[in-house]
């Protein structure tokens, strides 16, 4: 049987609750995958501190009707995500400009920053490039996930949305590894090794504005108009590239997925008819890491970083950051804390707990330069 996308007109954000609602019903409803008491993790996109009208992030009145939808069915609504920015405090400032934070107090929602909430390890089964992940502990122990993803293009994968959205899920320093295979092909099976252990029971795109050009965080803002909807997020991308003019087989994460056995080519739409809303995006052009040799990416990329670094002279000793690392990365030496390298995954969660700020960055020659400019 094909997996169902339900596609719903939205012109405005202020009706989102009602198309967001019939949106999910067309396809089943929440009951079949939300129980009393499951606590539901719902990942926005919420890349960066960008404002709702930019179209960088998921739109807040979208997370709000998922939040009210979810207590509808019993369940307890929690928001989560991870900023891709590589500065201490990016999800902090994320949420509040994006409006997370606010649609979390309005409807009295746990908000889980995935940097401070921690990381747990787990295997991938049959993984192509990463056989062991650091995946959000808030992910992890979620009863249900929903993925709350923006309709964009994207400069590496040519479009982004509800497979990829779960990217927020690692931590910084395993999504610049991914990044350094400096492949598209490469770099789609490697978001599919994520995808197959932190797969989302359901997933609804705003599409109302979505984003087209240099995406995900670059573009310019097009207005389609509608919310997407279904329990498999390959079939929804599926349905959500072509509504854009892309080539779904061109779309690096849908074509990994696809051969490794998730989601529909051709997939049932419910609802509007997809022809019906068929626009031509603009794509992206290209991006910075993918119009150069890839030996030139990988030899570059290995020398920016950006690491967090303790500074003995304000360090008190209290143990914070120790208690809350998730890969125990920091050790007492000679009376000092000292981060090891090799296992910090670059979380910056010490950063963010250490009650005497003892805790810095230390950048690399390159991250320097870049910062700097």
């Amino acid at each position: 049987m094909a997996s169902k996308v339900s596609i719903v007109g939205c012109d405005d954000y202020s009706v989102s609750r009602k198309a967001v609602d019939e949106a999910v019903s067309l396809i089943g409803g929440l009951k079949d995958i939300i129980s009393e008491g499951d606590r539901v993790l719902l990942k926005p996109n919420v890349l960066a501190s960008r404002r709702p009208e930019e179209a960088v992030t998921t739109h807040p009145s979208i997370v709000a009707a998922m939040c009210e939808l979810v207590k509808e069915a019993g369940g307890i609504p929690i928001i989560g995500d991870g900023s891709g920015m590589t500065h201490p405090g990016a999800t902090a400032d994320a949420f509040r400009v994006s409006g997370m934070e606010e649609v979390a107090k309005e409807h009295d929602v746990e908000l889980i920053n995935f940097q401070t909430g921690g990381y747990a390890q787990v295997e991938v089964p049959k993984a192509i490039h990463f056989p062991r992940l650091f995946i959000s502990k808030a992910v992890l122990n979620a009863d249900v996930v929903i993925s709350l993803p923006k309709m964009k293009t994207h400069e590496l994968t040519r479009y982004t949305g509800a497979v990829k959205n779960m990217f927020g899920a690692l931590p910084l320093r395993t999504r610049k590894e991914m990044h350094l295979l400096a492949d598209r092909k490469l770099f789609g099976e490697a978001v599919v090794d994520l995808y197959s252990v932190a797969k989302p029971h359901l997933a609804v795109m705003d599409a109302v504005v979505g984003m087209e050009g240099n995406g995900p965080s670059h573009g310019t803002p097009v207005r389609t108009g509608i919310i997407l909807a279904s329990y498999d997020c390959v079939s929804l991308d599926v349905i959500a590239t072509g509504i854009m003019g892309i080539d779904p087989m061109k779309v690096p994460t849908t074509v990994a997925a696809l051969e490794r056995g998730f989601g529909e080519t051709v997939p049932k739409v419910i609802g509007i008819n997809a022809d019906d809303v068929k626009m031509k995006y603009k794509p992206s052009s290209g991006g910075i890491l993918f119009n150069v040799p890839p030996f030139v990416t990988k030899f570059f990329g290995r020398y920016f970083e950006m690491r967090p670094e303790i500074d003995t002279t304000r360090c008190v000793l209290c143990g914070a950051c120790i208690m809350n690392c998730s890969v125990d990365a920091i050790e007492r030496t000679n009376e000092h804390l000292k981060i090891n390298r090799e296992k910090c995954i670059m979380c910056y969660c010490c950063r963010e707990l250490c009650p005497e700020n003892a805790v810095g960055i230390e950048r690399s020659w390159l991250a320097k330069i870049i910062t700097k400019r």
